[in-house]
Parts: C-alpha cells; sequence; structure tokens
C-alpha cells in the first residue's frame, strides 16, 4: 500500500496572476482540492490549493504563493499528491481504492508467488492490474514481462490487504504476459482516481 496519492497533474497555466491548469485524477474533478494540502511527488515543495473554477477536461487551481504567471509556467507537468490517510475509506467492502492494490504481493491459489501488483489501469472495460513478475525465475510467469490481470471475483477472489496480498484463480491464458509495448505507465494509471474505487464485480475484501 502507497502512503501517498497523486491526485493530479499541472498541465499549464490559466491567466497572469498564477493560476494553473490542472488534469484531475478524482472522481470529480474538483474533489482535487479537498484532501487538504498537495505536495510534489519528492514531498520537497507543499501548496494550499483553491478550485477556482473549470475549463474542458481540466480545473483552474489556485495554488498559495504562486502569484505571477511566470512562476506557475515553471510547475508545468508538477504531479500533485496527498497524504492516503487524507482519503475516506471506500463506502463498500468490496471497493478498493487503487493506491491501496499496487505493491500487493499476487499469488495463485496454489501458494505460488506470482509477482507485484505495479499498476490499476481502465482502458474501458473494467479495471486491469499490471502485475510485474516475481524477480525469482523459480516462481515468476510471463517471462520477466507485464501481465495483465481483469480485477473481477472470478479472476481474483481474494484480496488481502491486512496481509498485503491478492489470489489469482488458475483461469485459461490469465496470467499470459502482456504484448511488448503494452505497459502504460503514468499517474493516472500508477495510483489510480484516488477517490473512484475499484468495485462492482470485484473480489472480496
Amino acid at each position: 500500500m502507497v502512503d501517498r496519492v497523486c491526485v493530479g497533474v499541472i498541465v499549464g497555466v490559466h491567466g497572469v496572476r498564477g493560476a494553473v491548469r490542472v488534469k484531475s485524477f478524482t472522481a470529480e474533478p474538483e474533489d482535487v482540492g479537498a484532501y487538504g494540502p498537495v505536495s510534489t511527488e519528492d514531498g520537497a515543495r507543499s501548496w494550499a490549493l483553491k478550485v477556482v473554477g473549470s475549463a474542458k477536461g481540466v480545473v483552474i487551481v489556485q495554488l498559495d504563493g504562486v502569484r505571477d504567471r511566470t512562476t506557475a509556467e515553471g510547475l508545468k507537468g508538477v504531479r500533485l499528491y496527498v497524504p492516503r490517510s487524507a482519503l475516506p475509506p471506500p463506502e463498500d467492502e468490496e471497493e478498493f481504492y487503487h493506491a491501496d492494490l499496487v505493491g500487493l504481493a499476487v499469488e495463485h491459489e496454489s501458494g505460488e508467488r506470482i509477482g507485484t501488483v505495479r499498476a490499476v489501469h481502465d482502458f474501458g472495460a473494467g479495471d486491469m492490474l499490471e502485475v510485474a513478475p516475481s524477480a525469482d525465475p523459480a516462481d515468476a510467469a510471463g517471462g520477466g514481462r507485464a501481465i495483465m490481470i481483469p480485477f473481477t471475483r472470478s479472476a481474483v477472489p481474494v484480496v488481502d490487504l491486512k496481509g498485503a496480498r491478492l489470489v489469482v484463480a488458475p483461469l485459461p491464458g490469465l496470467l499470459d504476459p502482456a504484448p511488448v509495448g503494452g505497459d502504460p505507465d503514468d499517474c493516472e494509471g500508477s495510483d489510480g482516481p484516488p477517490d473512484s474505487p475499484s468495485g462492482g464485480d470485484t473480489a472480496d475484501g
């Protein structure tokens, strides 16, 4: 489980008074400012944040202390993080924050270690777990390439957050490696929309 979650990324500036355009990764874009101060990925800088407007695909945000366009332009590309502890618990016990799934050990029903959840993606047909195979050749699947596993009850019957693991079922073709080039890795995919938990036909908690 990660201790910080990416809630958005600064993609541009707005006006001349330091406002920035933020692509939000929260279910409701305006909620990018609902969890308190945001920080950079390394935690070196942090800001109080206020959403002051919206535009197509982005929200307009004022960061505390950023008062001119030049300073704002220097922040393009900066990802904004909040502590995982700032997020409310999922409303349903069978829903899970993407951030809570990243880093979990992935095991076969037999107990064989398969790898570790590296990211959670949604390509339009439901959540997919991107699994980095185990470094041990004796128990790694997929020849070292990423494995994509649908996050459904039938494919992942057990999610044990306290035990930091999940169990996958022995379904045909499930542990085939992802095609070369099918290894997306960005802020949205890695941390997932923090206030949009995975749910529905998902695994038990």
